[in-house]
């Protein structure tokens, strides 16, 4: 059994905010070239055998891939014609990453015009002015990488057992979770006053669940369960999730991180989660209960 490696907040806090605005970058990419999907879906990123990437991206002058390698530290671009390109990740200013970053894929054949600007992160500074986020401890984002590969596994089974419509296990660069989102396949409205990133998201009865490294207004990592619409009476219900509580302030169920790692089968502990986050959301949403393929020995 693969022990889960702890992953305090604050002693990489830095280098996980100067990571969250190379992986924005690196995300703009699929936001420019991707084919638009419900949901947001093809902007996202996924987890890869060496680090992050973006899978294949369509372009003018073939198929390509950007892949943040956070075992080699640097991001490569590979072509499908064989041409490549390599950006180090190392201590600099993310403005200096821009620029070298934006350079590799024209050099490349890639001209895309990218956004310059970051999202979903308070007091947004553009990529190219940015000298704020500048550290990078290549030791600690190999470690957020290894935690990451050893969720999607037990994200990908949950996945799997779901028969309608289900996203993939998607890194999402706004707000630098994993997530995985499950589709009751019933219109709905999006919350008043929603923004173009919200009316875009929450147009359909689902069920989310993710795990986050944290944040500035949430310091620890934590797996995440929600529905929306929010089912009613859903705070007070009691999951069969040893550590999992109603968080009123985020408006979801939290399972801390510490709590997953430390069990006897840390991939037990966050499937009994996920699945009673599911039930509880579901049954109280009247989803049909046949969505749901029962487990088999």
């Amino acid at each position: 059994m693969t022990a889960w490696p702890p992953l305090p907040y604050a002693p990489w806090v830095d280098t996980l905010d100067t990571l969250h605005m190379v992986l924005q970058i690196v995300g703009k990419v699929r936001v420019v070239l991707s084919p638009k999907e419900p949901e947001w879906a093809h902007v996202a990123l996924y987890v890869s055998a060496r680090g992050i990437t973006t899978g294949p991206v369509p372009s003018p002058v073939g198929l390509f891939e950007v892949e943040a390698d956070l075992l080699a530290h640097e991001v490569v671009i590979r072509t499908s014609t064989g041409d490549a390109a390599r950006v180090e990740l190392r201590t600099r200013p993310v403005a200096e990453f821009w620029r070298e970053f934006v350079d590799a894929l024209h050099s490349v054949g890639i001209d895309a015009e990218l956004p310059s600007n970051p999202q979903e992160v308070p007091d947004p500074i553009p990529f190219p002015e940015d000298t704020t986020h500048h550290t990078y401890d290549g030791e600690a984002a190999t470690r957020f990488w290894r935690v990451l590969t050893l969720i999607e596994p037990v994200f990908e089974a949950y996945r799997a057992a779901f028969q309608a419509k289900v996203s993939r296990v998607q890194f999402f660069w706004g707000s630098a979770d994993l997530a995985v989102t499950r589709f009751s396949g019933e219109p709905c409205t999006p919350p008043p006053g929603a923004g173009l990133l919200d009316r875009k998201t929450y147009d359909y009865e689902q069920m989310s669940v993710g795990w986050w490294p944290g944040n500035a207004s949430f310091p620890q990592p934590a797996f995440y369960a929600y529905a929306y619409p929010k089912p009613e009476g859903i705070e007070s219900a009691e999951l069969a999730s040893p550590g999992a509580t109603w968080n009123t302030d985020l408006g979801e169920f939290i399972l801390p991180y510490d709590d997953v790692r430390t069990a006897p089968s840390p991939e037990a502990a966050v499937r009994a989660f996920l699945d009673a986050a599911y039930d509880a959301c579901a049954s109280r949403a009247g989803w049909d209960p046949n969505l749901v393929t029962p487990a088999t020995d």
